[in-house]
């Protein structure tokens, strides 16, 4: 499988281990789960593009992961209090609300939730800021299958 468009160079940004078809107007929450051992852990997707929502379902789905989809930051969070979420995959920008922003209330209401950041955009500022705030990792767009399923690994891993 691979995801939309070509691979670059720096297509991963910066990555850190640390211890411890839809209408875009309306709020997404679709569940697929794998069939593999990581069935348990759970990966939560936030996203207002409903093709990298669907395209990112797709690979952690195949990646035998128990994956959660959402288009809409207030349903995210709501979901993460509610049921729990091992690995949150944010984008950076949201109409709504931003990636930061929500990581800020994932840090109060779900700290042991480990949050990879993707960005269309590869600025090296925003790539550090979100590192420096305890993001797990950080991927620009277009993705990598390989690496961001090692990233999520590595994150359940941690």
């Amino acid at each position: 499988m691979y995801f939309p468009g070509p691979t670059s160079e720096g297509e991963i940004t910066d990555e850190r281990v640390m211890p411890s078809e839809s209408d875009p107007s309306k709020d997404v929450a679709e569940t697929a789960s794998g069939k593999g051992g990581f069935n348990d852990v759970s990966v939560y997707v936030l996203d207002d593009d409903p093709s990298m929502l669907k395209a990112l379902g797709r690979l952690l789905k195949a990646g035998e992961f128990r994956v959660e989809k959402f288009n809409n930051p207030t349903a995210f969070l709501s979901a993460v209090k509610r049921n729990g979420c091992t690995v949150a995959i944010l984008d950076v920008s949201m109409p709504q609300m931003n990636g930061f922003d929500v990581q800020l209330v994932l840090k109060r209401d779900s700290p042991e939730t480990r949050i990879i950041f993707i960005s269309g955009r590869d600025d090296p500022s925003v790539r550090q800021a979100a590192l420096n705030t305890g993001a797990f990792g950080f991927l620009s767009k277009p993705l990598d299958n390989e690496r961001l399923l090692n990233l999520v690994n590595k994150a359940i891993a941690a």
